[in-house]
């Protein structure tokens, strides 16, 4: 099976609770199975497979191949009172739904006619759920029916292993658990762990988050760590017996030793080893049952294959020099219309780039909008390091053999679309990207290319703006004020859409990837990781080349230790949305919940919907230099149904917040501010605090300083109640009573504040456009503000839980021997 992994660091150390793994035996079963023209393992061969890895009870087993004449001896070799008996065939996996699985008496009459009965009746079943379900034939079955299926899968049966019967503690449910690993083109080897047994895919369909089942990468985890993440789910409560009426049935060691040996084992049979001499590509399981503390695997299936070919690192680091170019180099700008070049060009000026240090490289004019022109690449005067291609795609392969074979420039913008997104434009990306594999193998290692199909780059601190978008119809902001995040987008579209619904965001990058034809969004974390001016990193993602996921990961995790905050929305979720999204960006998408679950642990925080990726990257921005305690609330409005929704809202699978226990000096200065406002007959001190319309801006602005300074207290999350009385919230108004541009308003003194306060504090203004100005003045100064107090509570408990999860990873999750940080180029 071919691969294109990319160079990353050698896998990490055993664990030292690791049992020894006689990997070279290993090695031999996956020799021998390779040699009779298989890739894959029978179940006693998984057997031997366990016992190699340091497993301690793998059941004892004979196989009575077909065709064979056993004596009784032979039939009552195993001990015990009954023996499992499971029909051997590389087709059938569901054994136990075709009558492939039973316990008889183990004597010689027993065994032998149960032996016979399931040979004969085992094809028939199968044949007869195939006919009934041809979704469900294998690719060997596909067009047979009748006598000739049934004896196609008579044909395959190998025979029947006989496997000595250890009768589990307990059948009830939770009393099993599956364990697999297995390699995922984008994230390499995944481990996971769970609720086993033959309902194994309803339980992760139909329970909660992270409840059913858990995964992750074996290459960022190990025995511990990966025990860790079990502990959340049913399986280890029904196993470690914390619900009513169970008994622990196996120890917290038992576990790790068992994670630990197949992470070890995905390590060392894994595409990203570059001895591997076999890529694992499943190996599960399911289920191991347990009888008197031992774990007892009950069936066990594994494929394997060779390793592939291993991909060109790509030289990330001239990254810099495209958000930072010095010259910057256009092909595909008209001096008649404007076109998607000109638009680029207009755009590149517009932002200040100065125009001397421009080139137009097209023939027959000299200068255009007081650019110098060139004919062609061959005629520049300088070496650019930015080349913007905007042309169309049949022109790119002819075009990128040229800017090759010439090193005219560090690095290429490929605006074009239709590169690998339509069946007739993949033969056109395959050499595109095949060229650029061959130039990265030179000694500098080529140009880098972004896109194609890129919306182009806005950078600030590069001064240029090579959207194709004209101004008119997208703002920009180009007065210097310090930016600091990075916002990487595998769609344009997506990028400038948030941007201009949210204009506050304006990052100081926004980089559209496209195809990833070469640079990919691993290669973009690698390089924002140790930008000294970056604290936030937001990323939009369809799908990562192969094993790029696992290379992104490594470098978010890198980025999170050095203190930076990371966002990602990752596309293509379903099977619907996956379509959508290899339809329009040339881009595979991955699994879902394993895609989440390594960027949590890496330290990343994952949005759920387009909104929360906006407020989370909001939140990000203005609450990066905050410090974050834990996560306990303190919720104040001045509208009964906001503090409701409030403590509504700090609760879900995916985080946890509490409200805060106010300490008596908070009690008794709150209950002050009540009596000098003469509010202490309307309300109470609590939390969540309805602090009545009657409660002023001073009253506001000192109930969030009281709350701020409590230490039992977090973060703040405040309603301004804009439409009460006694507040300023007003752009203009006739009488000026309620303008907030007055001195001591929510407007101007609460920023102030928060300003000055360490820890978050997030604003709420729930009401109509009228109050749209008054968001303006408060996102303006730099607060993090809402428009409603449930998404504002959601938003900050998410991001909240990041941070605490990005700080339990800065204090030692980086350990000595994995994840080395990627040397300053």
């Amino acid at each position: 099976m071919e691969r294109t992994p990319m160079s990353l660091s050698t896998p990490p150390p055993e664990n030292t609770k690791t049992p020894p793994i006689d990997f070279e035996a290993i090695t031999r079963l996956f020799a021998a199975a390779e040699a009779a023209g298989r890739y894959f393992l029978f179940e006693y061969e998984v057997y031997d497979l366990l016992r190699a890895s340091g497993a301690e009870t793998p059941p004892a087993t004979r196989l009575l191949p077909k065709g064979s004449r056993p004596s009784d001896a032979d039939l009552t070799a195993l001990p015990g009172d009954r023996v499992v008996l499971k029909i051997v065939s590389p087709a059938i996996v569901h054994k136990s739904d075709v009558g492939g699985v039973r316990i008889v008496p183990n004597t010689p009459e027993k065994v032998r006619s149960a032996w016979r009965r399931m040979m004969s009746e085992v094809p028939e079943a199968y044949a007869a759920v195939m006919e009934r379900n041809p979704t469900l034939a294998v690719a060997d079955y596909l067009g047979l029916e009748g006598e000739r299926l049934r004896q196609a899968v008579s044909r395959d049966i190998k025979g029947v292993l006989m496997a000595r019967f250890m009768p589990p503690d307990s059948e009830a449910f939770g009393n099993e658990m599956i364990v697999g690993i297995r390699f995922t083109r984008e994230f390499g080897m995944i481990i996971s762990a769970g609720l086993g047994g033959t309902d194994t895919e309803l339980y992760a369909e139909r329970f909660r988050k992270g409840q059913a089942v858990v995964a992750a990468a074996t290459a960022l985890t190990d025995g511990e760590a990966f025990f860790d993440l079990f502990r959340g789910t049913i399986s280890y409560r029904k196993l470690a017996g914390l619900t009513r009426g169970q008994r622990r049935i196996v120890t917290d060691e038992q576990l790790v030793e068992c994670f630990a040996a197949f992470i070890a084992m995905a390590n060392h049979y894994s595409p990203v080893n570059p001895t591997a001499p076999y890529v694992i590509d499943t190996l599960e399981i399911n289920p191991f049952a347990f009888t008197d503390y031992l774990m007892v695997p009950l069936d066990g299936l594994c494929r394997f294959s060779r390793p592939g070919t291993r991909s060109v690192p790509r030289p990330y680091w001239k990254i810099r020099r495209l958000l930072r170019p010095g010259i910057i180099a256009l092909i595909g700008v008209s001096a008649s219309r404007v076109n998607f070049g000109r638009i680029i060009l207009n755009n590149i000026l517009a932002a200040g780039f100065p125009a001397d240090r421009i080139r137009i490289i097209r023939p027959g004019i000299t200068v255009l909008e007081g650019v110098r022109c060139v004919p062609d690449i061959g005629a520049l005067d300088v070496k650019p390091d930015l080349l913007v291609i905007a042309v169309g795609s049949d022109q790119v392969p002819d075009l990128v053999d040229l800017i090759i074979e010439r090193d005219a420039a560090h690095t290429v913008m490929l605006i074009p679309g239709g590169l690998g997104e339509t069946r007739e434009s993949v033969q056109r990306a395959e050499q595109v990207t095949a060229a650029v594999q061959r130039a990265h193998r030179s000694p500098s290692g080529g140009p880098i290319f972004l896109g194609g199909n890129c919306l182009g780059v806005v950078s600030h601190p590069g001064r240029y703006d090579t959207l194709f978008i004209p101004d008119a119809k997208l703002s920009r902001r180009w007065e210097v004020r310090k930016r600091n995040a990075a916002f990487v987008s595998q769609s344009g579209a997506f990028m400038i859409t948030r941007l201009s619904k949210r204009p506050e965001l304006d990052p100081a990058y926004m980089i559209s990837v496209g195809n990833q034809n070469d640079l990919t969004l691993g290669d973009m974390m690698h390089y924002l990781k140790t930008d000294p001016d970056i604290d936030v990193i937001a990323v939009y993602a369809e799908g990562f080349k192969d094993l790029d996921g696992l290379d992104f990961t490594r470098a978010l995790r890198e980025a999170v230790a050095s203190g930076k905050d990371v966002i990602l929305y990752k596309a293509g979720r379903t099977p619907e949305g996956k379509s959508a999204t290899s339809g329009h960006t040339a881009s595979l998408a991955g699994d879902y919940m394993v895609c989440e679950s390594c960027i949590r642990q890496a330290g990343g925080i994952p949005a759920q919907t387009f909104p929360q990726f906006e407020d989370l990257l909001m939140l990000a921005q203005r609450l990066h230099g905050k410090r974050i305690n834990g996560n306990r609330l303190a919720a104040l409005s001045g509208a009964g149904f906001e503090a409701v929704g409030m403590a509504d809202n700090i609760q879900s699978d995916d985080y946890a917040m509490t409200l805060a226990r106010f300490t008596p000096v908070t009690v008794d200065r709150m209950a002050a501010l009540l009596t000098a406002k003469g509010l202490d007959r309307l309300v109470e001190v609590g939390n969540p605090m309805d602090i009545n319309p009657g409660a002023d801006d001073e009253a506001h602005i000192l109930a969030v300083r009281h709350l701020a300074e409590d230490p039992n207290v977090d973060a703040v999350v405040v309603g301004l109640d804009p439409l009460s009385p006694a507040m300023r919230t007003l752009a203009t108004c006739e009488s000026g009573r309620y303008n907030f541009d007055a001195p001591g308003s929510i407007a101007f003194e609460l920023p102030r504040q928060v300003d000055a306060l360490d820890k978050p504090v997030v604003g709420v203004v729930d009401a109509g456009r009228l109050y749209d100005p008054l968001v303006d003045a408060l996102v303006e100064k730099g607060m993090a503000v809402f428009r409603s107090s449930d998404r504002a509570v959601r938003a900050l408990a998410l991001y909240i839980e990041g941070r605490l999860t990005a700080e339990r990873i800065r204090h030692g999750a980086l350990r000595p021997g994995r994840d080395k940080p990627d040397p300053v180029i």
